[in-house]
C-alpha cells in the first residue's frame, strides 16, 4: 500500500492520531502536497460522504473523519505554497439571527472545509447586515445560512432577500439548508442551492464554484 492510500485510509477511518505523522512522512518521501491533500485527503472525505449518503456510515463517524482529516491539513498547509492553490473556493457561513443552533451548521463547514475550501464562520444568530458585510469580500464564492427552527424560517427569507439584493450578488451563490427547510422553500425565497446533509452540501459547494 502506497502512503497515500494509506493516508485516506487513516482519514476514512477517523484515525487522527496517526494521520499527521502519515502526512509527515509523505512530504519526506517527496510527495507533492498538492497529491498529498487531495488524493490522501480530499479524494478520502469524498468517499466518506458517499458512504454517509448510503447510510453505511452516520454523523458521528462523518464527523470523526473530517476532524482527522482537519488534523492532516495543518501539516500539509505551510507546504502548499503562497495563495489559495490550497483552496477550491471561499464559503462564508452562519445560523440566521434569531436561531442559537450550531451543530448542523458546524458539521457542514468541516464538510466543506473536507472539500478544499476555506470557510468564514459567522456564528449563530447572524444579523443581516453580518451576511452582507461578509459577502462583500470579492473572494467569496458561496454565502450559506442555515435555519433549525419554523420559527426562523422568516429570518431566512430576510436574509435571502437581502443577499439578493447585493450588488456584487453575480459574484457568489446563496447555499441554504436546515431541519425544517425545503427545496420548495428554498425555491420561493431565492436561494440558488439546497441541500438535506452536511455530506451533499460539500458535493453541492464543489459543482457551485466548478461552474
Amino acid at each position: 500500500m502506497s502512503k497515500i492510500e494509506e493516508l485516506a485510509q487513516a482519514v476514512e477511518t477517523g484515525k487522527a492520531k496517526i494521520v499527521p505523522q502519515l502526512v509527515q512522512e509523505a512530504l519526506d518521501e517527496g510527495i507533492d502536497p498538492m497529491e498529498i491533500l487531495n488524493k490522501g485527503m480530499i479524494d478520502a472525505m469524498g468517499v466518506v460522504g458517499e458512504k454517509f449518503k448510503n447510510n453505511e456510515i452516520f454523523v458521528p463517524e462523518m464527523l470523526v473523519a473530517a476532524r482527522a482529516m482537519k488534523k492532516g491539513v495543518d501539516v500539509v498547509k505551510p507546504h502548499l505554497g503562497a495563495g489559495n492553490s490550497a483552496t477550491i473556493g471561499k464559503m462564508i457561513m452562519g445560523t440566521v439571527a434569531g436561531d442559537l443552533h450550531d451543530i448542523g451548521k458546524n458539521l457542514v463547514i468541516m464538510m466543506i472545509e473536507s472539500a478544499g475550501f476555506e470557510v468564514v464562520d459567522l456564528g449563530v444568530d447572524v444579523p443581516i447586515e453580518k451576511f452582507l458585510e461578509a459577502a462583500a469580500d470579492p473572494d467569496v464564492n458561496i454565502v450559506g445560512c442555515s435555519a433549525l427552527l419554523t420559527t426562523t424560517m422568516p429570518s431566512l427569507r430576510d436574509t435571502v432577500a437581502a443577499l439578493n439584493k447585493a450588488p456584487n450578488r453575480s459574484q457568489f451563490k446563496i447555499m441554504v439548508g436546515g431541519a425544517p427547510i425545503t427545496q420548495e422553500f428554498a425555491d420561493e425565497i431565492g436561494a440558488d442551492c439546497y441541500t438535506d446533509d452536511a455530506a451533499a452540501a460539500a458535493e453541492a459547494a464543489k459543482k457551485l464554484v466548478q461552474g
